[in-house]
């Protein structure tokens, strides 16, 4: 398989080093919606290598969500000049229905930038920490 771009492959949900193997169990459950498997079930990789592992994806998290929010109330406020308040609440609003998808998807970024792709991951199948 050709490697993909760790971007790409973050937006896929998929193992960062064999890309293969889902990152998060589906179906999706409001009550745990972070729910991920302890390894990847292609290659063996672990999804938390380390305790706190994650504490980085918060920040990420934080900073698209923020530039995301500001722009839906710029918009909100330039382009259909709502009031401020009004523009509040359509950005609580798309918070409440974004909200899973930022955290998921900051954990995915997190996790595909710090592990490396393995091409011959599938193969190996020893329980690795880091990709490295």
């Amino acid at each position: 398989m050709a490697k993909r771009n760790p971007i790409v492959n973050a937006f896929m949900k998929k193992c960062p080093r064999c890309q293969e193997g889902d990152l998060f169990i589906k179906p999706f459950e409001i009550s745990n919606p972070l729910n991920m498997p302890d390894h990847c079930p292609v290659c063996n990789q672990k999804y938390l290598p380390e305790p706190g592992f994650y504490y980085g994806a918060m920040f990420l998290s934080y900073i698209f969500s923020a530039f995301f929010f500001l722009g839906i109330v710029g918009i909100c406020l330039m382009v259909f000049k709502m009031s401020a308040n009004a523009a509040i609440g359509v950005m609580l609003l798309v918070a409440a229905a974004t909200y899973f998808f930022f955290l998921r998807m900051s954990r995915s970024i997190w996790i595909n930038l710090l592990i490396k792709y393995d091409p011959k991951a599938r193969d190996k199948k020893e329980v690795k920490g880091f990709g490295y």
